[in-house]
């Protein structure tokens, strides 16, 4: 499945996001891991309606044709998100994001901290075994004794992995 997704990539797009280092990509059809936290780690997530605001904009980036999820854990202060990019950049992508979150927030000021850290999946790594790190985020920080058990966490293959 990884090689089927990873043949398809056409070319490269430039990456819109400046903390970037130089010269670094997006490849549409490519997959990625995606670390993003709150400004000042503002525990912001730990309220039902602002996870909701963010698993709507997670909703809508793959409406859009942006993304692909196919995995995601919201955390109170950050968010992992493991997704193949559809269109646009990866810095487009988590500008739509963070943007459409924010607004369905509310509220004074950004509520993300500038940038986010990727990580591109390469051919050898198991998509599987990496949504199954992302899952069990919360089980790591003692928000719950089982991945399934965390509300704010979701994955294309289900708990089954």
């Amino acid at each position: 499945m990884l090689t089927d997704l990873l043949d398809r990539r056409p070319q490269a797009a430039a990456m819109s996001s400046p903390k970037l280092r130089v010269g670094r990509v997006s490849l549409p059809n490519n997959i990625y891991s995606i670390t993003t936290v709150t400004a000042g780690r503002a525990p912001l997530f730990a309220r039902p309606e602002n996870a909701a605001a963010v698993i709507e904009a997670l909703r809508d980036c793959e409406l859009a044709g942006i993304s692909y999820s196919l995995a995601w854990v919201l955390m109170p202060d950050h968010l992992h998100w493991l997704l193949q990019l559809q269109s646009g950049s990866l810095g487009a992508c988590l500008q739509r994001l963070k943007s459409r979150s924010a607004r369905f927030i509310g509220g004074v000021g950004s509520i993300w901290q500038t940038g986010y850290h990727d990580h591109a999946i390469r051919r050898d790594e198991s998509l599987r075994g990496v949504a199954n790190y992302l899952l069990h985020n919360p089980v790591r920080a003692g928000l719950c004794e089982q991945p399934q058990d965390y509300p704010y966490a979701w994955c294309r293959w289900g708990w089954q992995l």
